[in-house]
C-alpha cells in the first residue's frame, strides 16, 4: 500500500493512511495561504493524525499561527538563500510522543561525536565499482530495494516507479561487486530551488560495514556541485546508529527530528534531518 501523489492547486502533496498523514511537499505561492485550510479540511475527512509540510520561510508565520510546529529547518535552502521549514500539525496525541527518546538521543550523541566539517575521502575497496545508474539497471535496483526494506513511503520497489522518477528528477547510483548491485542511493533534485535530498540509502546485508553508504554520498555531492547545487539534506531514520554517523562524518549538521513521520517497513518511525552546503 502506498500513499497518494497528487495537487492541491499548484501544490504536491501526498497523503494515505499507509504513513496516516498528509506530506505537503512543494507549496506554491499561488495556493498560500488558503490552503492551509485545505489541508485541515482534508486531514478531517480522512481522518489522518498528522499533516507534515515542507514550507519556505514566507509560509512559517501563518503555519504557526494554526497550531503547526517546527520540527527542523535548513538555513540557505531555497536558491541558497531562504530558509526552509518542517513543519507538523498532530490530530493524535500519541502520534507526537516519541516512543523511544533515551535510544533516540543516544543515537545523536554518537552521530554528533563522529562529526567533522571536514568530509573524509572514501575510496572502494578491490572488487568493488560504482557509477551512475541507467535505465538497464532498473530491474536490479527494483530487486534490491525489496531485499532491504519490507515496505517504504514510496513505491521504490516498482520499476515503473523508478523509470519514471528517473525521468523527472532523481539519479540513482550503485556499487556493484562481482557484477551484482550490492547497494544504492539517490538524489532526488530541485534544481530550480537548487537542493538536493540524498535519499533511498539500501546495502545489501552481507555488504555492510565497507563503507558504500558513504562512499555513495560523496559520490552524489560530486555530481550535484557539477550541477549547482547549493545545499543537500536528508531525512534519516532516527534510530539508525549507521546512516546517522554516516551523514555526520561526512559533514552534515542534525537540525531537527521529524516525530512519527513515515512509515518504514510497517511501521512509524522518527526521521533525523541532516543538511550539508556544497
Amino acid at each position: 500500500m502506498i500513499d497518494n501523489l497528487t495537487t492541491i492547486g499548484n501544490s504536491l502533496i501526498q497523503h494515505g493512511p499507509y504513513n496516516d498523514r498528509i506530506y505537503l511537499l512543494k507549496l506554491s505561492q499561488d495556493d498560500f495561504p488558503e490552503i492551509i485550510t485545505k489541508l485541515d479540511s482534508l486531514a478531517s475527512q480522512e481522518n489522518y493524525s498528522k499533516i507534515f509540510a515542507k514550507l519556505p520561510d514566507y509560509a512559517k508565520d501563518d503555519f504557526l499561527a494554526k497550531e503547526y510546529v517546527i520540527e527542523a529547518s535548513i538555513p540557505n535552502f531555497y536558491h541558497g538563500r531562504q530558509t526552509a521549514y518542517f513543519m507538523a500539525k498532530y490530530f493524535s496525541n500519541s502520534r507526537k510522543q516519541l516512543s523511544d527518546p533515551d535510544e533516540l538521543n543516544n543515537v545523536l550523541r554518537a552521530a554528533k561525536f563522529k562529526y567533522s566539517d571536514e568530509s573524509p575521502f572514501i575510496i572502494l575497496s578491490e572488487g568493488f565499482n560504482s557509477r551512475e545508474c541507467h535505465l538497464s539497471d532498473i530491474s536490479e535496483i527494483a530487486q534490491l530495494y525489496q531485499k532491504v526494506f519490507e515496505t517504504y513511503p514510496f513505491p521504490i520497489h516498482d520499476p515503473d516507479y523508478i523509470a519514471e522518477t528517473m525521468a523527472d528528477n532523481v539519479t540513482y547510483f550503485g556499487v556493484w561487486h562481482n557484477q551484482s548491485l550490492v547497494s544504492l542511493a539517490s538524489s532526488e533534485m530541485d534544481l530550480n530551488g537548487s537542493n538536493v535530498e540524498m535519499t533511498d540509502f539500501a546495502t545489501l546485508p552481507d555488504y555492510r560495514g565497507h563503507n558504500l553508504s558513504a562512499y555513495l554520498l560523496q559520490t552524489m555531492e560530486h555530481h550535484m556541485e557539477k550541477l549547482n547545487v547549493k545545499t543537500a539534506y536528508t531525512i534519516a531514520r532516527a534510530l539508525s546508529y549507521g546512516m546517522n554517523i554516516t551523514f555526520a562524518k561526512m559533514g552534515y549538521l542534525y537540525s531537527g527530528t521529524l516525530i512519527n513521520n513515515t512509515n518504514i517497513s510497517g511501521s512509524l518511525e522518527s526521521m533525523n534531518v541532516w543538511y550539508k552546503p556544497l
